[in-house]
C-alpha cells in the first residue's frame, strides 16, 4: 500500500472492505531522511530491489566515487503501487511547474496564496 492521498489507482480494495488509515511512527534521525542523486534498479524472480546513493558527479576521474544512502527491497505488486504513485505524483508536480512557467503568472499558485507570509 502506498499512501499518496489515495489517488484512484488505489481504490483497488474490495467493495466490501473497510478503508484502513496507517498509523506509522518513526525516528527524529529517520524522519530526517537522506538525500540521493543516483538510483539502481534491479530485480530477482521474487522482488525488486532499489539501491539509492549520493554520488560525487563533479569528479573527472574515470571512477565516480559515492555511497550507499538506502536500499529498499520491494515485492513486485508493491512496486507497481510505488511507480502509479510516483508517476501520479511527477504528474501532479510537472503540471504545476508548467503552469509557474506561463508568463501571465507570477509564478505562484492557488496553494501558495493561500499561505500566510
Amino acid at each position: 500500500m502506498v499512501a499518496a492521498n489515495r489517488p484512484p489507482y488505489a481504490a483497488r480494495m474490495d467493495d466490501d472492505m473497510h478503508e484502513r488509515h496507517l498509523n506509522i511512527h518513526f525516528t527524529p534521525e529517520i524522519m530526517a531522511g537522506v538525500y540521493a542523486n543516483f538510483a539502481n534498479v534491479s530485480h530477482s524472480d521474487y522482488e525488486f530491489t532499489i539501491t539509492f546513493a549520493r554520488v560525487d558527479h563533479e569528479v573527472d576521474d574515470e571512477e565516480v566515487p559515492g555511497v550507499v544512502v538506502s536500499r529498499v527491497n520491494l515485492s513486485p505488486r508493491f512496486m507497481r503501487e510505488l511507480l502509479d504513485a510516483m508517476e501520479d505524483n511527477y504528474s501532479k508536480w510537472s503540471a504545476r511547474e508548467r503552469i509557474r512557467e506561463l508568463p501571465e503568472t507570477d509564478g505562484t499558485t492557488d496553494e501558495d496564496a493561500d499561505e500566510p507570509e
